[in-house]
């Protein structure tokens, strides 16, 4: 069977199930009020507005879907999602030869699924996949002896169960699953859930550490394929980084820079790459993570010099691994962007941070582990349905060998555009997974 029978297959698998608050609350987003009494009406409207995206349409809202949508788990489950790369990832701390992630599939009662992923990156997630799928089990299984619940009650008690940066990419992947199954359950895409500001993104496109002639290879291939922003990994070697950005600049003389470290310099080699850069005349239009993670004092010098006599913006990534990092960094002014990752903090946790940043005047930015396009999927409609993010960084589907996920948004270059299809539109062939 082709992916458009399955896709047909799966989504008419799926009907209504509200509640008499949610009946109320969508009545009041919408142009018109179905029959949730007979479910092949509410099919029928599903399906005709399901193909065409329509921009103007009222966004029903996340806040209102945890509250009024009931969830009444059937089944629940994770299974390894192992993928292969095109090419090793190497960062400045670590090195990921293939992707050893853990899918998450859970099935409501009346019929729904959501599908959720958590990316594991050794070094950067806490858990490794064995970890991940033990925890998995222990949440799945929990859902399956609970009672029906709103959403909003399922996700705190998954983050009862999986608390704090420790067991944060399960829980995020879990809280996906959730999210899609019951936006599943209303027919509404995420993007228009998130906010509905847009749908569609732009992302940049990640090269890992390399040789120089590696590195000009790959900056010639992505710019034939249409991406205008780099990120280059940095931080093991500071003249070696120097070269391969000078090999960059060569083969894709107009692209944007952003330098991401990943903890890899002190805060006196951030500045020389910084001093190096404006030398060769190249303002990178923002460095991630220059110095480790626990380096307050680094990183605030670090951010203080590169706004005031460079004019870059430094980026906090494992540095925010909670909200009260967070705060930390806002009240401390220790960086002028906060990259979200949902494998950082969760989905839940991911949001109450945009709203404190969005609140203080900082800038956002959206990242990645190295997921499929399942968790990608996910954050790219988040990304989009918000329309907060500064910087997109949601690139590394387009690094795997294959792509295992059916259906999802639809990418061109670096372009992903999201459809009306409910919740993120993407799923796995769960029987082939291992």
């Amino acid at each position: 069977m082709d992916r458009i029978g399955l896709t047909q297959n799966f989504q008419t698998h799926c009907f209504f199930h509200f509640t008499a608050s949610l009946r109320t609350q969508l009545s009041k987003v919408s142009n018109f009020t179905p029959n949730f009494k007979n479910p092949k009406v509410v099919t029928a409207c599903m399906a005709a507005a399901t193909p065409a995206v329509a921009p103007t349409a009222t966004t029903f809202g996340f806040k209102n879907l945890m509250e009024t949508v009931t969830i009444d788990v059937h089944k629940a489950e994770g299974r390894p999602l192992n993928v292969p790369l095109i090419a090793p990832f190497t960062i400045a701390s670590s090195r990921l030869d293939k992707v050893e992630n853990v899918a998450i599939r859970v099935e409501l009662s009346n019929g729904c699924v959501g599908w959720g992923e958590a990316p594991i990156l050794p070094f950067v997630t806490a858990e490794d996949q064995s970890i991940a799928l033990a925890k998995a089990a222990e949440a799945c299984e929990f859902l399956k002896q609970s009672r029906e619940m709103t959403l909003n009650v399922a996700l705190t008690k998954i983050g009862d169960v999986l608390p704090g940066h420790d067991f944060a990419s399960v829980r995020a992947g879990v809280e996906m699953a959730l999210i899609d199954a019951a936006a599943n359950s209303i027919g509404i895409p995420l993007w228009r859930l998130f906010g509905g500001v847009s749908n569609a993104i732009s992302t940049d496109i990640t090269i890992p550490i390399v040789s120089p002639m590696e590195a000009s290879e790959l900056a010639s291939k992505y710019r034939k394929q249409g991406f205008k922003t780099l990120k280059l990994k940095v931080g093991k070697n500071l003249n070696g980084d120097i070269e391969v950005l000078q090999s960059i600049r060569a083969a894709h003389p107009d692209c944007l820079f952003i330098l991401d470290a990943n903890e890899g310099y002190t805060a006196n080699e951030a500045i020389k790459v910084l001093e190096k850069l404006h030398e060769m005349d190249v303002t990178p239009v923002l460095f991630e993570q220059p110095v480790h993670r626990d380096d307050w004092k680094g990183l605030g010098h670090v951010s203080q010099i590169a706004k005031d006599k460079y004019g870059v913006s430094v980026a906090a990534d494992e540095s925010c691994r909670s909200l009260v990092d967070a705060k930390k960094i806002v009240q401390e002014s220790l960086a002028d962007v906060i990259n979200i990752k949902l494998a950082k903090v969760g989905v839940l946790g991911a949001l109450e941070i945009i709203d404190l940043v969005r609140s203080s005047g900082l800038n956002l930015m959206i990242g990645g582990m190295v997921e499929t396009r399942l968790a990608m999927g996910f954050a790219g409609h988040l990304a989009a349905g918000l329309g907060c993010f500064k910087f997109i960084d949601l690139d590394t589907p387009l690094l795997l060998a294959e792509d295992p996920v059916f259906g999802g948004y639809e990418a061109s270059g670096p372009d992903y555009s999201f459809s009306n299809a409910r919740g993120h539109g993407g799923f796995l062939h769960w029987e082939n997974i291992a």
